[in-house]
C-alpha cells in the first residue's frame, strides 16, 4: 500500500494532531452543523464498484476559508467473510483512517462526527475529497484484509445529506436496540478497546452488555465480531476473572486489563460507578455525567448537541476537558447514551445512596438528551427530572426536587446537603476515591504561561466567591 501519490503524508504517526481554529482551512460537521453521519454497509459484491469515491455536494476545493459544511461519510464494502455485526466496528476505523492523514484532525463518530482540515494540507494540495475517500478505501483493504472491495460517498450538500442521515439514524438505533437484548449476566466475557489511545493515552474501554463503548457505536455484540476477526485488533477479549464487588461491577480481569492498558497509571474500576473509581473517559464520549453537590447525591446529564451552559454553570467544551485524556474523575465521566438507560446506570451510587436504582440519581439533563431517552426513563421519574427549560439556576434546583418529589429528596445526601449540614463519613476505605465536583484549576501566570495548579482533595466548598490576590514582598529599607 502506497500514497506516494498524495500531496500530504499518511500513517498512524498522525493520529491524535490538533487542529486549532486559526489553522484551519474548513469545518466539517460538529456541534454547529444539524446533519452529519458516519455509516459502514456491508452489501452485495456485485453493488460494489471498487475504489469508486462520489461526492454529493460541495468538494473541497469550492468550500471558501473558514467555512462549515456538513459531511456524511458512507462506506460500503464487501467480502465473503463479512457479517452485519461487523458494520459498526468498520464504522469506528473512519475515526482512526481519518487520522492518519497529515492535516486531518477527527473527532467522534456516528452524528457526531467532526473533522478539520488545515490550511497547509490544503496548500499541499489536498484540495478534493476524491483524495480522503481514496485514502479511506486503501486503508480498509490494508487493514482489514476481509474486506475486499470497497466504494466511499461523501456528502457535503444540506439538502442532499437529509435522505441519508435518517437512514444512518435508522441503523443506529436498530443497533441499540440489540444491544438492549442482553445483560452482563448473561456472558462470561467482556471486551476492550483502545482505538482512542492516541487522544488518552491511559484511557481503555471495557464494553460490556450493559455498558456500551463511550462513543456510543460498539456494543458488546459488534466487539465480539470485531474480535473473532482480528484478534490482535485494537478490540479484543476481556475475561471478567472473580466478581469482586456485584453491586460496584468490580471484576479481577477487568481491573487486569485496565492496569496493563493504563501502562499502570489506573489498576482499579468500578464499572456501575461514577463515584468511586469510576471508568475512565476518552474524549468521544456521547455525553457527560456530572455531580451535582448541591443536591446531595444527584446527578446532571449533557450530550454533544446540548448548546448552552449546564445546571453547574459550565458548557459541555469546559466538561469535557475535565473529564476526558484518560483520566479517572469522580464526579465527572464520559458515558454513551445508551449507558443512561442501562439497568447497570451508576447503580452503585444509587443503592448506596437508598434509592431503587442508579438511575434515580439523575435530576437534571439538558432537554437533548431527555428527549432522546425519555421512553426508556421510568415512568414515575420522567416529569421529575429538570432540563433548562425548567430550572437553569442552580440555587433553585433543589426547591424545583421537592416540589415535584423527586425520590432523590428523601436520601440523607439530599437533606444534608439542603440543610447545609454535612455528616461525617463513617468508615470510609482507605484510599478510596472521594466523591468531588472541581477537582484542580490551573492559575495561570502572565501572558498565560507558567503560574500554579491548585489541587482540591477531598473536600466539599461552598463560597459565592474566590478572590486571589498576588501578595507583594515589601523590601526592607536601607538606612
Amino acid at each position: 500500500m502506497s500514497f506516494s501519490d498524495m500531496p500530504v503524508d499518511v500513517g498512524p504517526v498522525y493520529e491524535g494532531e490538533r487542529i486549532r481554529g486559526n489553522q484551519m482551512y474548513v469545518e466539517l460537521g460538529g456541534p454547529k452543523i444539524e446533519k452529519h453521519f458516519e455509516l459502514v454497509r456491508v452489501k452485495p459484491e456485485k453493488e460494489i464498484e471498487d475504489g469508486k469515491v462520489k461526492i454529493i455536494g460541495p468538494d473541497l476545493k469550492d468550500m471558501e476559508e473558514g467555512s462549515r459544511y456538513p459531511i456524511g461519510i458512507l462506506v460500503e464494502v464487501s467480502g465473503p467473510e463479512l457479517e452485519e455485526d461487523l458494520e459498526a466496528v468498520f464504522e469506528r476505523r473512519v475515526h482512526e483512517f481519518c487520522n492518519f492523514v497529515n492535516g486531518i484532525m477527527h473527532l467522534n463518530q456516528r452524528y457526531t462526527n467532526w473533522m478539520r482540515i488545515s490550511k497547509s494540507a490544503f496548500e499541499k494540495g489536498f484540495n478534493t475529497f476524491q483524495m480522503l475517500g481514496t485514502i479511506l478505501i486503501r486503508l480498509y483493504k490494508a487493514e482489514l484484509p476481509i474486506i475486499k472491495k470497497a466504494q466511499v460517498t461523501i456528502y457535503t450538500d444540506p439538502k442532499k445529506i437529509a435522505e441519508p442521515y435518517d437512514f444512518a439514524l435508522e441503523i443506529y438505533n436498530k443497533r441499540d436496540e440489540r444491544a438492549r437484548s442482553i445483560n452482563d449476566e448473561d456472558v462470561d466475557t467482556f471486551y476492550g478497546c483502545v482505538l482512542c489511545q492516541s487522544f488518552a493515552p491511559t484511557h481503555a474501554c471495557c464494553i460490556t452488555p450493559n455498558r456500551m463503548s463511550l462513543c456510543g457505536s460498539i456494543s458488546w455484540f459488534d466487539a465480539r465480531a470485531a474480535a473473532r476477526v482480528d484478534p490482535k485488533g485494537p478490540l479484543f477479549e476481556v475475561p471478567m476473572g472473580e466478581c469482586l464487588n456485584e453491586l460496584a461491577g468490580e471484576f479481577s480481569g477487568v481491573n487486569a486489563m485496565i492496569k496493563k492498558r493504563s501502562l499502570g497509571e489506573i489498576d482499579r474500576i468500578y464499572l456501575y460507578s461514577g463515584m468511586e473509581y469510576p471508568h475512565t473517559s476518552c474524549g468521544c464520549f456521547e455525553a457527560i455525567d456530572f455531580f451535582i453537590p448541591e443536591t446531595g447525591a444527584g446527578h446532571g446529564i449533557i450530550d454533544r448537541s446540548f448548546d448552552g451552559v449546564a445546571i453547574n454553570g459550565l458548557p459541555f467544551s469546559a466538561m469535557a476537558n475535565q473529564t476526558g485524556g484518560g483520566k479517572q474523575m469522580p464526579g465527572f465521566n464520559g458515558i454513551s447514551i445508551q449507558y443512561i438507560i442501562s439497568p447497570k446506570y451508576q447503580k452503585y451510587d444509587g443503592i448506596n445512596s437508598g434509592l431503587k436504582s442508579g438511575i434515580y440519581t439523575i435530576v437534571w439533563m439538558g432537554k437533548t438528551v431527555k428527549d432522546r431517552v425519555a421512553e426508556f426513563l421510568p415512568p414515575d421519574l420522567v416529569d421529575k427530572i429538570a432540563t433548562e427549560e425548567d430550572v437553569s439556576d442552580l440555587s433553585q434546583l433543589p426547591a424545583w426536587l421537592e416540589k415535584v418529589g423527586h425520590p432523590i429528596t428523601e436520601t440523607e445526601e439530599f437533606k444534608a446537603a439542603v440543610s447545609g449540614i454535612e455528616e461525617e463519613e463513617e468508615g470510609e476505605e482507605e484510599g478510596a476515591m472521594v466523591p468531588m465536583g472541581t477537582v484542580g484549576m490551573t492559575i495561570p501566570g502572565v501572558g498565560g504561561a507558567g503560574g500554579f495548579k491548585i489541587i482540591l482533595k477531598n473536600c466539599k466548598i461552598h463560597a459565592e466567591s474566590i478572590i486571589i490576590k498576588k501578595i507583594e514582598t515589601k523590601r526592607k529599607r536601607k538606612e
